[in-house]
C-alpha cells in the first residue's frame, strides 16, 4: 500500500514539475503573432483557392501583414475584402481593373471540325495524349471541361464545343489557367472588349482548313493598330492591354474575324454593313468632287 502511495506521489510531483517546466518554456520560447494577421484573415473569404499565389488565406494574411503582398491581393474577396484589410493595415487601397479569365479559342463545333472520334476519358489531359485530341486544329480547345472541373466558382462551362467563362462568377483565381493543357486561358481586364479568340500557330491554308475563324498570321491587325498594342507572337496576335485603347480597329481589320467583338455572325454582319455604308459615302463624295471639278472646268472654258 505504501508503495502505491509513493508511486502516486512521485507521479504527481513529476507532473507538477513538468507542468511548471512547460509553462516556463512557453513563456521563454513564445513566438509573438502579430494580432493583425488573424484580423486580416477574417476579412478574407476563406476559399483557400491559391489564386493569390500563397498557400491559402492564412498565407496571404501573413504576407499582407509582412508587407510582401498588397491589401487587394485576394482575387476572390475583391474590393470589399481589400477595403476592410486596408483599414486594418492603415493604408490606402490601390484601385485596379477587375480581371477575368478568357479562353483564346473560337473553334466552335461549326467552325472547327473533328478529324477523329474521341471516346476516351472525358478530360482534356486524357484526350491530349491521344493524337493531341480529336479536333482538326491541334492548338484549339478540346471542349472536355478540365478547366471547368478546376474552377471552384462554377464560372466555366462547355458551350458549343469550347469553354466559355461566366465573367460575373469569375474571381480570377487562375485555377483554369493552370489546368488547361493547351494553355488557352489567360486573365484579361474585364473592361477590355477587344480580345483574341485564337491561339493557333498554324499558318495559311493549314490554319484555314483547321478552323473557319483561325488566325493566319497576316499581320493586318498589327498594321492597323495606331497604339502598338497588338503584336504577333508564336504565330497569333497578343494584346498589350496597358497600351490598348479599345478602339476595335484591329478587330475590324481581321479578315478571319478571330478578334472580339467582331467574331459572331451578328457582329460580322453589322461590320459589313458599316463598311458598305462607308464605301457608298466615299463613292458619293468622289462623284460629287468629280462633278464639281467638271463644272469648274466647263465654267473656266467659257
Amino acid at each position: 500500500m505504501t508503495n502505491i502511495i509513493y508511486a502516486v506521489a512521485v507521479l504527481g510531483i513529476m507532473g507538477l514539475a513538468f507542468g511548471l517546466l512547460l509553462a516556463f518554456a512557453s513563456k521563454v520560447f513564445a513566438v509573438e503573432v502579430d494580432e493583425r494577421i488573424p484580423a486580416v484573415q477574417e476579412c478574407l473569404p476563406g476559399a483557400n483557392c491559391g489564386g493569390c499565389g500563397y498557400p491559402g488565406c492564412g498565407g496571404l494574411a501573413s504576407a499582407i501583414v509582412a508587407g510582401e503582398a498588397p491589401v487587394n491581393g485576394c482575387p476572390v474577396g475583391g474590393e470589399t475584402s481589400a477595403a476592410k484589410i486596408a483599414k486594418i493595415m492603415g493604408v490606402e487601397m490601390a484601385s485596379g481593373d477587375k480581371m477575368v479569365a478568357h479562353v483564346h479559342c473560337g473553334g466552335t463545333c461549326d467552325k472547327a471540325p473533328n478529324r477523329t472520334q474521341y471516346e476516351g476519358i472525358q478530360d482534356c489531359l486524357g484526350a491530349i495524349r491521344v493524337s493531341n485530341g480529336a479536333k482538326e486544329c491541334l492548338f484549339g480547345c478540346l471542349g472536355l471541361g478540365t478547366c471547368a472541373q478546376a474552377c471552384p466558382f462554377d464560372a466555366i462551362s462547355i458551350v458549343d464545343g469550347i469553354a466559355k467563362v461566366d465573367e460575373d462568377k469569375c474571381k480570377a483565381c487562375s485555377k483554369c489557367v493552370a489546368a488547361c493543357p493547351k494553355h488557352l486561358i489567360s486573365l484579361v481586364p474585364q473592361k477590355a472588349t477587344v480580345r483574341v479568340d485564337c491561339s493557333s500557330k498554324a499558318k495559311g491554308k493549314e490554319a484555314m482548313d483547321a478552323c473557319k475563324s483561325s488566325c493566319i498570321s497576316c499581320g493586318l491587325c498589327v498594321k492597323t493598330c495606331k497604339f502598338e498594342a497588338i503584336s504577333i507572337e508564336n504565330g497569333y496576335p497578343v494584346i498589350d492591354y496597358s497600351k490598348c485603347k479599345n478602339c476595335k480597329m484591329c478587330a475590324k481589320a481581321c479578315p478571319r474575324h478571330c478578334i472580339e467583338p467582331y467574331h459572331t455572325a451578328e457582329a460580322i454582319a453589322e461590320l459589313e454593313a458599316q463598311k458598305k455604308k462607308q464605301a457608298e459615302l466615299k463613292k458619293a463624295a468622289a462623284a460629287k468632287a468629280a462633278a464639281a471639278k467638271a463644272e469648274a472646268a466647263a465654267t473656266e472654258s467659257k
